[in-house]
């Protein structure tokens, strides 16, 4: 229809500069419209009888335009046309053959509808003007013969990489457009703002075909899992699970251990089509791997189950975590924080509570002589805690020397300190005038007035604490609010001053009509520091009935967070604990020395076992610039769990060990992210000056190709003087003209 108008297609007016192709200045044709347009004023006017002004205005406005349009006509308008000469440009099909493109209808997969549309619709157009050259790409790009002859589904999408191949290896020709026939589920991760800016900078547009569907109703995916790489024995974990779904139901969610069930949680999805994300709390168990797969039961009409499964190893290490709390007086909350660990307890809790002046109760030390002159005077034997809390314990009673030495436990140590509010605590305990006041996660107030009171405090979640597992004292957030809104008040309360800079508060306490902070945290160094401004919480435990087990769950999650946070002397992580269709594991090792500085001339080695073949031992090499930071590059070729130790050795000193396990898996990163990812290939095409396609527009396509500035070009000047429109628009303003006369009676 467009055509049968305006001679030309829309494409063409959109790519063509427009221009008058006679020669003759515009002025003289702005001078002829003025002067004709007196001349027409003029006439009426004087021929004007009885007619009024409007109808005298809207006379000469018709008659102006006609003589205008007339007159633009003479000058001969025309459009300046660049396109692709025929017969001597090639054309460039690049085929997606990826798993993903094996999904689609019962009667066609994405790949069969793309090639079938190509095949009647686009390929004899284009192939009668130019010279065809096609591939096909999933992890590599093979040249094809014919489209009859693809290459079975690759195990991988590298759209970058293959557009970059095919470009590369056109450069001595004249390739004057690239077709790029795709899901866009790339899922090499390295099409990104600098490789399309690569690819653009050959000047070739590149087209892009989309094929599949934008939104799978019909399909859920287990998107993602978040998982700690280690777990400490006996405890339980968080796992933060991402479902991606394309309309509104609700999601069971499986945790196998092994053939077990170890966990099993409904997820509620909402009826916008996107991705949910819910926590969900795991037992870790005993010592050892962990090879957990997390599971979504499938829907109605589901095609693709094996993105419902995710598969996660956690590795849990034997060694016990310790914390070491000093209390300076005997009080409630000393009792029931003891109370809330088990001798069986992931976390060892080794106590010292000052029952005299100069007399200390210990419990929970593992040898007579630990502890025995109250808190270490040393660095190393303060450094074998992983955390560290401070009650009711005025700063005085500590040496200057074991006050900095509590700063480098958290700084430089990594350990985690924990502040209680208390009579002796905190700012009423001189703590604001000591080093350690640096670690803290908020000021401590210049006290003329005690800072610690005996009023009763309300603990109300906040929106940082509803999102930190510290807090969760259940996995639903509308339950776990509820739970928190009914706790018994607090005992007491102690002010503090202004926060810090990246402090997060997860609590905050109602009292005496304001809000204040209550559970502060924030990082320091390669530590965390806390303040819990209350000495109170046993009010908790000692107000709700014996079977309710809020107080001893938040203690039990706020002392394992305190611990698993504290690095080892050797620590060993990859990139992630999960490979698909990937063989190479970087492994990066982190090693300090006893007084837990770099150790940056350390022979660190790593045991590697795959679960089938004797374990082989590799040297690690330092990183350079990075000091006590070593890395190996390991190439998993099979299937499977794969576990690593890391053992460091300083001048024939076993400084330490670490362990982390990862799996393999292979041909499935395909099945993930399957939806068309229209958007990527919009970013494409629009980033090289092409344009995205649907298979509904596909005949389009050659018309495209036409208009592009890289290959051998040719210009064309085509006249628009001679366009249907033109003369239709001078026949409708004379009859528009004849119409007004004969209704006014004019004629």
């Amino acid at each position: 229809m467009f055509e049968l108008f305006f001679k030309y297609s829309r494409r063409t007016f959109e790519q063509g500069e427009f221009l008058f192709s006679s020669g003759w200045p515009l002025w003289l044709l702005a001078v002829f419209v003025v002067l004709g347009a007196a001349v027409i004023g003029f006439a009426l006017y004087r021929n004007r009888q009885d007619m009024g002004l409007f109808r005298l205005v809207a006379l000469g406005a018709l008659q102006t335009l006609m003589l205008a349009v007339a007159l633009t006509l003479l000058w001969r308008p025309a459009l300046l046309s660049q396109t692709l000469r025929p017969q001597e440009n090639s054309v460039a099909l690049l085929l997606d053959t990826s798993a993903s493109m094996s999904y689609g209808t019962d009667e066609e997969s994405r790949l069969q509808q793309a090639v079938t549309a190509l095949d009647e619709r686009t390929l004899p157009e284009l192939e009668a003007d130019f010279d065809i050259e096609s591939f096909a790409f999933s992890d590599l790009t093979v040249s094809l013969e014919s489209l009859e002859l693809l290459p079975p589904p690759g195990s991988r999408t590298h759209i970058g990489d293959a557009v970059l191949t095919v470009l590369r290896g056109a450069n001595a020709g004249a390739l004057g457009a690239l077709v790029l026939i795709s899901d866009g589920a790339d899922n090499s991760g390295d099409l990104d703002a600098a490789q399309i800016a690569e690819i653009a900078g050959f000047g070739v547009p590149v087209h892009t075909l989309g094929v599949g569907r934008e939104n799978l109703d019909d399909d859920l995916e287990l998107e993602d899992v978040i998982l700690p790489a280690q777990g400490i024995p006996g405890s339980t974990v968080g796992a933060q699970v991402s479902v991606r779904h394309g309309r509104g139901s609700q999601a069971q969610l499986k945790v196998y251990d092994g053939d077990s069930i170890i966990a099993s949680e409904p997820i509620d999805l909402p009826a916008q089509a996107g991705v949910t994300t819910r926590l969900i709390d795991i037992d870790v168990g005993d010592a050892g791997v962990r090879d957990l797969r997390f599971s979504v039961d499938a829907i109605g009409g589901e095609q693709n189950l094996v993105n419902n499964t995710q598969i996660r190893p956690l590795e849990v290490p034997e060694r016990r975590r310790r914390i070491l709390y000093v209390e300076g007086e005997p009080r409630w909350e000393y009792k029931f924080i003891r109370r809330a660990l088990d001798e069986a307890a992931p976390v060892g809790l080794a106590t010292l509570l000052r029952t005299t002046p100069n007399k200390f109760y210990r419990q929970g030390v593992d040898s007579a002589e630990e502890l025995a002159d109250g808190l270490p005077d040393d660095e190393q034997a303060l450094f074998a805690y992983d955390a560290l809390i401070i009650g009711s314990y005025e700063a005085a009673a500590l040496t200057p020397e074991q006050q900095e030495m509590i700063r480098a436990f958290v700084s430089r140590r990594g350990g985690s300190l924990l502040m209680l509010g208390g009579r002796r605590g905190l700012a009423d305990g001189g703590w604001g005038l000591t080093p350690v006041a640096e670690v803290l996660p908020a000021q401590l107030p210049e006290i003329d007035a005690p800072s610690f009171i005996r009023y009763p405090a309300k603990a109300v979640l906040t929106a940082d604490g509803e999102r930190s597992l510290l807090t969760r004292l259940d996995a639903d957030d509308a339950v776990n609010r509820r739970l928190w809104e009914e706790l018994p008040d607090l005992a007491d309360f102690q002010y503090v001053s202004n926060l810090k800079p990246g402090a997060a508060v997860l609590l905050e306490a109602e009292i005496q009509g304001s809000t204040e902070p209550l559970l502060v945290h924030q990082r320091f160094g390669l530590g965390n520091a806390y303040i819990l401004a209350s000495g109170g919480t046993w009010r908790w435990q000692m107000q709700l009935p014996h079977e309710d087990q809020r107080h001893e769950t938040f203690w039990r999650q706020l002392l394992q967070a305190l611990a698993a946070s504290a690095p080892e002397p050797v620590m060993l992580s990859t990139q992630r604990v999960f490979y698909a269709d990937e063989t190479t594991v970087t492994l990066r090792a982190e090693v300090r020395d006893r007084e837990y500085q770099p150790a940056a001339s350390a022979a660190v080695s790593v045991s590697i076992d795959d679960g089938f073949n004797p374990a082989v031992s590799e040297a690690m090499t330092p990183v350079p610039g990075e000091p006590g930071v070593y890395e190996l590059s390991y190439e998993a070729e099979a299937a499977g769990i794969y576990r690593f130790e890391a053992t460091a050795e300083l001048d024939g000193e076993v400084l330490g060990d670490a362990r982390v396990a990862v799996r393999r898996e292979d041909d499935v990163a395909e099945h993930f992210r399957i939806q068309q990812d229209r958007a990527l290939l919009e970013r494409l095409a629009a980033a090289t000056g092409g344009r995205y396609f649907s298979l509904d527009d596909v005949d389009e396509i050659p018309e495209a190709v036409q208009f592009s500035e890289a290959g051998i070009v040719e210009r064309q000047i085509l006249d628009l003087w001679n366009m249907p429109v033109n003369f239709l628009l001078l026949l409708l303003l004379k009859a528009g003209e004849w119409l007004l006369r004969l209704r006014w009676g004019r004629l």
